[in-house]
């Protein structure tokens, strides 16, 4: 039995992490500080030449190619291969990357994904860079290493052999950051070599700071499709692989690549024929090279689709691209990697929910080994360190616990390997409930806990001291109207619960650029790129520069044209309202709500006791209800989720409006310069 005590004792000497290695804080590789080092080079005229990733085979690895071809190796930079190089032109995207002589799939795989995901392609590409002002040879790219976000700093000489890139090359010839970002990660794994052949779960990681799962296609969950819908909605990072590993790189016949890596970049549900279908959109990091099945890009299947919905989901070219359904999915495909910083992948089932977590560090020890290829629970127990968690008080409906257990290799090994590590999970009575071990970098799992107290305890089965990371993610279902924050999707990564109430600053900040208030302009960026959350949301519209001023001006107490942070707070809460209202009421799932589901949209959103038009005597007027479909509607009178949102917050504006003028009456009355000023500004 665990005494209740135990846990501050047993937590004594083991580090919980605060800011070591956060944004705000960055730990630089090989002690490089880029803005230094670009200085110095600027002021003495000189382009950098990184001294710790040096031109030569050294930096290339001794294995990856022969010893003459290694000699033959040439080091070029951007502005030797073309008179006008960028680092990014027209935004970032996976069509801009396509891979190289180096078997570096499982890497662009993930970097396909993370381009789909600006919450943290903002973190690992900063913008303050580029070859137009104050070039010197010299870049940066953030990664997130066991705990860290790490700076790693690089000059921009790319290695070439016989004419042709070595690493991956970009699809447009003068745009260079696939490139430059695959030479920073290189250095950060010790040389091109190192990437030739990898997990693309660590990449996953690597990009993101978050949470990995690995999901077998071949044994899948039950609610699968339920978990594909969820990461594509919550943004996660995705990513699959074929097996194959002694036939790594053969095409089949259906032009699915054995032994490869590919990124998932969409999960839709739409109608077909008369009933529905989930299908899946894959990336092949060629950047050539697609599916010839059901549902690719020639397929008859897609005659079978609304029109207007082909339009939005096919991209009719040989870009590596394509569609499956989630049934050739499974067929075609062994695993799915799915990422985020948070488990959102897990929240399908539960409506309005967000994730805790607490994490340590601490070195493996022999105290903490099970001994060689013997898993003994009873000994781990007893004398491993032991980590607590308690399981709030209510059913779980899906997933509510992952556990994440990562080992890191001393810095000066040469050639790590990894030990075959995992953890066990027992109650108080030291009762063992679940154990995982694997031969991996991490290793993750979830779990449906009941209530209670449990615990984690790490084990590994050789007795060498190295560091591991436990990060410990539990599901809170405290969510209620007046929470400051949308779900888990857009919260910053690895936030501690008791800072998730301030999640919709750090939005305001993003997007507000050192500011005290957002302008439309701004806000128009920030609902686009946060709010929008998946693609069949999407399809209803984005928001328009004219209807963001719409939201500011009914939003902006001031009556200055911008938003403060307290403002701000306000529409966000309105938000997470409408978000979950739309969802709930949008039952086919198509993007849009008819004049029905708007009405009993409107019936949840406005309180019938503030107005008792929207409640029982709905029904009586459905003149306003066809005027709100005009105004805010398509063609068909259908309201996508950027128009229910304006229309929402100008009923319920106008509607409280008219309350504290009323007092209480059914009438009101007021000058004309009173009612220019309500109508003409709001």
């Amino acid at each position: 039995m665990l005494a209740a005590g135990s846990a501050l004792t047993l937590e004594q000497g083991w580090q919980k992490t605060g800011a070591r290695g956060s944004l705000q804080n960055l730990k630089k590789f090989n002690n490089q500080d880029f803005n230094r080092l670009r200085d110095l080079c600027l002021s003495q005229g000189l382009l950098f030449e990184d001294a710790t990733f040096p031109t030569h085979f050294s930096s290339i690895g001794p294995n990856l190619l022969p010893e003459d071809k290694l000699r033959q190796i040439q080091w070029k930079r951007p502005t030797e291969l073309q008179r006008n190089p960028y680092l990014i032109i027209d935004g970032v995207s996976r069509f801009d990357i396509m891979q190289g002589e180096i078997g570096c799939c499982w890497m662009l795989a993930a970097l396909g994904s993370l381009t789909l995901q600006k919450q943290f392609l903002e973190i690992v590409l900063p913008k303050d860079q580029g070859f137009q002002d104050n070039y010197a040879g010299i870049f940066h790219f953030r990664f997130w290493q066991y705990g860290d976000w790490v700076d790693v700093v690089i000059d921009d000489q790319l290695p070439f052999l016989n004419g042709r890139y070595l690493s991956v090359h970009p699809r447009t010839s003068n745009e260079f950051w696939p490139s430059l970002l695959e030479k920073a990660y290189a250095k950060l794994r010790g040389s091109y070599q190192n990437l030739h052949g990898g997990y693309l779960s660590d990449a996953l990681v690597d990009l993101t700071g978050g949470v990995q799962v690995q999901f077998s296609l071949k044994d899948p969950p039950p609610d699968l499709e339920e978990i594909l819908k969820a990461a594509d909605k919550s943004k996660c990072l995705m990513g699959c692989s074929t097996s194959g590993q002694l036939r790594r790189n053969i095409e089949l016949r259906n032009g699915i690549v054995q032994g490869h890596a590919y990124t998932v970049t969409g999960a839709v549900k739409i109608r077909y024929k008369n009933g529905w279908k989930l299908i899946i959109r894959i990336w092949n990091p060629w950047g050539h090279g697609e599916w010839k099945g059901p549902w690719s890009d020639d397929s008859p299947q897609w005659d079978h689709v609304e029109p207007k919905f082909r339009e939005a989901l096919l991209r009719n070219k040989n870009d590596g691209e394509f569609w499956m359904s989630c049934e050739n999915f499974q067929e075609q495909f062994s695993w799915l990697y799915v990422c985020n910083s948070t488990p959102t992948f897990l929240d399908f089932g539960d409506q309005h929910c967000t994730w805790s977590m607490d994490r340590y560090i601490n070195l493996w020890s022999p105290v903490l080994a099970t001994g060689r290829n013997n898993y003994s629970p009873a000994g781990a127990v007893s004398t491993n360190p032991q980590y607590f968690f308690k399981v709030p008080d209510c059913d779980p409906k899906t997933y509510n616990v992952v556990i994440s257990l990562m080992q890191k290799h001393a810095e000066d090994m040469q050639d790590p390997k990894n030990l075959k590590i995992g953890f066990f999970i027992t109650m108080e009575n030291s009762k063992v409930l679940k154990q995982n071990f694997s031969l991996t970098r991490d290793v993750t799992n979830y779990f449906i806990l009941s209530p209670g107290t449990y615990a984690v305890v790490p084990a590994t089965t050789e007795d060498q001291e190295f560091e591991f990371l436990l990060r410990i993610f539990m599901k809170n279902e405290d969510y209620n109207e007046n929470t400051n924050f949308l779900p888990s999707p857009v919260l910053p990564m690895d936030v501690p619960r008791q800072d998730q109430d301030s999640s919709y600053k750090a939005v305001f900040l993003r997007y507000a650029k050192q500011g005290s208030a957002i302008d439309a302009s701004q806000l128009q960026q920030l609902l686009n790129e946060v709010i929008l959350q998946d693609e069949m949301t999407s399809l209803g519209g984005r928001f328009s520069f004219d209807s963001c001023r719409g939201i500011l001006s009914l939003t902006d107490l001031n009556s200055d044209g911008r938003l403060t942070l307290q403002e701000f707070g306000g529409l966000w809460r309105s938000l997470t309202k409408y978000m979950n209202i739309f969802s709930k009421e949008d039952r086919n799932h198509s993007g849009f709500l008819d004049v029905f589901e708007l009405k009993r949209a409107i019936q949840a959103a406005v309180p019938s006791a503030a107005v008792p038009l929207f409640s029982a005597g709905l029904a009586a007027n459905e003149q306003l209800l066809l005027l709100m479909a005009l105004r805010y509607g398509d063609a068909d009178g259908r309201i996508g989720f950027s128009d229910f949102v304006c229309c929402m917050l100008r009923l319920e504006t106008m509607t409280y409006a008219f309350q504290n003028l009323a007092e209480g009456r059914s009438q009101i009355l007021m000058t004309a310069m009173e009612w220019l000023t309500l109508v003409m500004y709001t």
